[in-house]
């Protein structure tokens, strides 16, 4: 396969392509008749997942460089660049995303019965904006597309959303807006430091981490960002929006805001809060403020979903609740703490959006979502009760689960820095049991009293086809993630390297010389030493080679003097 596509050159265009394929899409389906938009638009999307599955093979899993890399100028006078690239980080979230859109649309089919060319069209254009915020290696080209993706999402759930969907749509958008406002006045300044440091204009990526910043720039900065993604994660107690607009939001618009949308703040963290303000992501404070957060967010979450009457509203407080896993698995600055994040990251976008399908099915079978509606399905729709249940127990992490080893590798990287943190945070992983285990019992297993519940249709050919790629991908996940954790590793290791090479107590120097290349360039990263024995990365300083920003294109090293 990896043969194939390097005889295609795959890699020189499949990333715009992955970008721009989907707005094309987007024009075909305005212009065709209204009975055809949700077809064309599933077929299209499908297209691109499988255009997508061949960035597997040919990814280099030993390289945690920037790779398929390519930058060509946009707005000379700027400094802006239109440029791509993709490394173990971004790899998944980019899979994730084109693999759930087809779902979430083939999901809608009996849901949208109204405006359907305007809502598949909106459809594919999220999926425009989640892409080009995974792979854009400029800072002004990611601020677009992360702000392009609220536009669509503010329409779906506005139009086809339910009674409260205008308070929910708003309620989002002002949240939203307001955060990544701050984090555009953080890059602006990042900008104007970059041209008077280094002699010209630019936003790209690499040339940003070359800025010097003091320490107490980095944590104003650091906190600029932080706020931003940290609601769009959502983390705690800037999470209030989500439940209104998860209620409100038509189910393929629950999937993927649950599925992709959230994953744009905590991919955000990894990528930029992280390596940007190195100083400032490992300082004390900011690292203690962040793991409280996380954990209170698991806790709390927890215990409103436990007595949330609807079955929407529980699952999406679930949701801050797993995104905490992910925050204190960052936030512990480990190798597994991270990877665990990320695997949380993949294992919440399948289990919970395949939870918000399955109760969009039960939705256009009774036309309600309180639990007490329900009863003894099980008996009458044996398939949707085993559909439902595998995907609970992936939620709260069932050993042989994907949901167990995102939360088992962030637990255990967060013990290795901060135990007690790690040992609250486990309380969550049994309030999840708490409050997913009795809907369930109460939704399939109880008695069948309601007449209404005897006449529920089981699963169709339709529904099968959606809910079973995510079954599979749950237990696969569970049982096999070694080449999920092989691909993401490097890139993970170098960006704790950076971090671990900057003093807590000053800025970041920059000695390493400037890529400025606009044509496709492949970044390499120094060699990564093994990890100490408590699993955190060997400092910089006792690492020989300290000059990280090489000729070609390397994440720079900290100042060392």
């Amino acid at each position: 396969m990896s043969l194939l596509l390097e005889s295609m050159s795959y890699g020189s265009w499949v990333l715009h392509a992955l970008i721009w394929l989907p707005l094309v899409g987007m024009g075909v389906v305005l212009a065709l008749p209204e009975e055809r938009a949700k077809t064309v638009a599933f077929w299209w999307s499908l297209v691109v997942f499988v255009l997508s599955l061949g960035l597997w093979w040919s990814f280099d899993p030993e390289s945690g460089a920037l790779q398929m890399a390519s930058s060509v100028t946009w707005i000379e006078a700027w400094g802006v660049h239109y440029a791509l690239g993709l490394d173990g980080i971004s790899l998944f979230m980019v899979l994730l995303t084109t693999f759930t859109t087809p779902l979430a649309i083939l999901g809608s089919f009996n849901y949208i019965q109204k405006k359907e060319r305007a809502f598949y069209a909106l459809m594919l254009l999220l999926e425009m904006g989640v892409v080009g915020v995974f792979l854009a290696t400029d800072l002004f080209l990611f601020y677009v597309f992360f702000e392009l993706t609220l536009v669509p999402m503010y329409f779906i759930v506005g139009i086809w959303g339910g009674e409260r969907r205008i308070y929910a749509a708003v309620k989002f958008f002002l949240y939203t807006a307001l955060g990544s406002l701050l984090m555009l006045v953080a890059i602006l300044y990042i900008y104007a430091r970059a041209k008077a440091q280094l002699g010209f204009p630019s936003f790209a990526y690499m040339d940003l981490l070359r800025v010097p910043l003091t320490l107490q720039e980095q944590l104003w900065l650091f906190s600029a960002f932080a706020l931003a993604f940290s609601i769009k994660v959502p983390l705690f107690p800037l999470h209030t929006w989500l439940p209104d607009a998860h209620v409100e939001a038509p189910t393929p618009g629950s999937v993927v805001l649950a599925a992709v949308l959230l994953k744009m703040g905590t991919y955000g963290f990894l990528r930029f809060l992280l390596p940007l303000f190195p100083g400032a992501a490992q300082h004390p404070t900011v690292v203690t403020v962040m793991l409280v957060l996380g954990v209170a967010g698991i806790i709390y979450a927890a215990w409103v979903a436990a007595v949330q009457p609807d079955a929407k509203k529980l699952v999406a407080y679930t949701s801050v609740a797993h995104m905490g896993f992910v925050v204190i698995g960052i936030f512990a600055l480990t190798v597994n703490g991270v990877q665990g994040g990320l695997v949380v990251m993949i294992s919440h976008g399948i289990s919970t959006g395949a939870l918000f399908l399955l109760l969009g099915m039960l939705y256009e079978r009774r036309h309600t979502r309180l639990i007490e509606d329900f009863g003894g399905l099980a008996r009458v729709a044996p398939w949707l009760a085993t559909a439902f249940v595998i995907t609970a127990l992936a939620s709260i992490g069932l050993p042989g689960t994907s949901g167990f080893v995102g939360e088992f590798l962030a637990l255990l990287g967060t013990f290795e820095s901060r135990p007690l943190m790690a040992i609250v945070a486990s309380t969550g992983v049994i309030f999840a049991a708490y409050y997913m285990l009795p809907m369930v019992q109460k939704v399939f297993f109880n008695q069948l009293e309601k007449d209404e519940n005897r006449e529920v249709k089981d699963l169709d050919r339709r529904e099968l086809t959606i809910l079973t790629p995510m079954l599979a991908l749950m237990i696969i996940l569970g049982v096999f993630p070694t080449p999920v954790l092989e691909r993401m590793e490097p890139s993970v290791r170098a960006v704790l390297e950076r971090v671990e090479a900057a003093s807590p107590d000053r800025g970041l120097a920059a000695e390493a010389p400037v890529v400025r290349d606009a044509e496709p360039v492949e970044i390499t990263l120094p060699a990564v030493q093994a990890a100490a024995p408590d699993s955190r990365l060997a400092s910089a300083s006792d690492t020989e080679d300290t000059d990280h920003g090489n000729a070609q294109g390397g994440l720079p090293a900290a100042d060392q003097d």
